[in-house]
């Protein structure tokens, strides 16, 4: 008989987000997993994984596990201080890239650590998941792990420059004891042109756990933001990161020509910004300090006659905001940054895209949204977007693991 699943999560102890909503999702299709979280877990994340029976380990298991570990937060405190020295534009190019670079070591190490601790822990596991691997030395971590296992690549930072990449040379024959699993074929192309050999699939990774959205909680929504009945909401969730487009959304609402409540909620945030659109005259502005439990996002979002999702041109990164008002019954106000995306949404009535950027298109978007709000996405729009449920999604793992374990043995 095969042991549990083995879920990896180096973020866990970040608190709100897809991230952790998927390892508890997938904890509790799989009661008696094993989590290992080597920063440890948000307080918020603790509580449902011991109703799922998971087995929670957050430091390594006997000494080579520990030693990786150590050997990580080494590396990664001599990349936080390069960050801080070459930051400048005045630096060399490759002296600007090196942190990154010691970044990308210093993950390959912690994922190590816990590939060995899993080894230890539970040698015969159902799988072995890194639900947010590096994009970088995949065959270095299972060389240096002793263990097959299954990563999950959310997107391509930073690129291994010939230093880094030499390293992932000397461990090439490792490649072969991993499958990396892309929540996009954008992220997918992007990997397949640096590692052409690596084994990869491309599947969605934010899982549908079937909690919509209910009548009550939207009326609890609107009164907890104070919104009136008839008036219209938009929510701008998550943290201001460089890949998102808040500067097309600063653009559109200056230019808003009738009333609307927004709903926002992230960290990081621009408090000079969100100034700027307390004093709008079209604009309600309703915040909450993040980062947030899962239960206050509920709430935001049900406060909402749509989720805005404005991001920079190429950017093709699973959305967990996307999957996140998918999962719950939201309509959409996107950009079209990434055409997959777009081809999906097109023609859809809960669904609204604009052309990315472009701060008019995002007016005329949020009008429409003013004057007539959006129908609801049935609970067969996650479907659409490639998102399962968390237990066919914890048969993909098992069955992606076995076919990979039998490669392992004919090697």
């Amino acid at each position: 008989m095969t042991g549990p699943l083995v879920l990896i999560e180096p973020y866990a102890d970040r608190l709100g987000g897809h991230h952790q909503r998927t390892l508890v999702a997938l904890a509790q299709a799989r009661p008696g997993s094993l989590v290992i979280a080597p920063r440890g877990v948000a307080p918020g994340t603790v509580a449902p994984l011991r109703e799922a029976d998971a087995r929670l380990v957050t430091s390594p298991a006997m000494h080579p596990a520990a030693a990786l570990l150590a050997a990580s937060r080494l590396a990664a405190g001599l990349s936080y201080v390069g960050l801080r020295a070459f930051r400048s534009r005045r630096w060399p190019r490759f002296l600007r890239r090196f942190p990154h670079q010691v970044t990308l070591i210093a993950r390959c190490l912690a994922e190590a650590s816990a590939l060995r601790t899993a080894r230890r822990l539970e040698p015969d596991a159902e799988a072995v998941v890194i639900l947010s691997a590096s994009e970088g030395l995949h065959g270095a971590a299972a060389l240096l792990g002793g263990l097959p296992h299954l990563r999950f690549v959310h997107e391509q930072v930073t690129t291994e420059d010939a230093g880094v990449r030499f390293l992932g040379r000397l461990a090439r024959r490792g490649e072969k004891q991993t499958v990396v699993i892309c929540p996009t074929q954008a992220v997918g192309d992007q990997l397949m042109a640096a590692f052409p050999g690596l084994p990869m699939v491309v599947r969605a990774f934010a899982v549908d756990d079937g909690r919509r959205l209910t009548d009550t909680e939207r009326v609890g929504g609107r009164t907890a933001f104070d919104i009136p009945t008839g008036q219209a909401a938009v929510c701008l969730v998550g943290g201001w990161w460089p890949y998102k487009d808040v500067g097309v959304v600063d653009a559109a609402l200056t230019r808003l020509k009738r009333p609307l409540h927004l709903v926002v909620t992230g960290t990081p945030l621009d408090e000079a910004v969100l100034a700027r659109w307390r004093g709008l005259s079209n604009v309600s502005l309703h915040t909450v300090p993040g980062p947030v439990s899962e239960a206050v996002l509920r709430l935001v979002y049900a406060a909402a006659d749509a989720a805005l999702v404005a991001r920079r041109p190429g950017i093709g990164k699973e959305s967990g905001l996307v999957m996140d008002a998918a999962r719950l019954g939201v309509p959409l106000v996107v950009s079209d940054h990434d055409p997959a995306l777009t081809a999906r949404l097109s023609g859809r009535p809960w669904a609204l895209t604009f052309t990315t950027s472009t701060a008019d298109a995002l007016v005329e978007a949020l009008h429409e949204v003013i004057r007539r709000p959006p129908e609801r996405p049935g609970p067969e729009v996650p479907r659409l977007l490639g998102m399962w449920s968390a237990a066919r999604q914890a048969d993909f793992l098992t069955r992606t693991f076995a076919s990979l374990r039998v490669e392992d043995c004919r090697c």
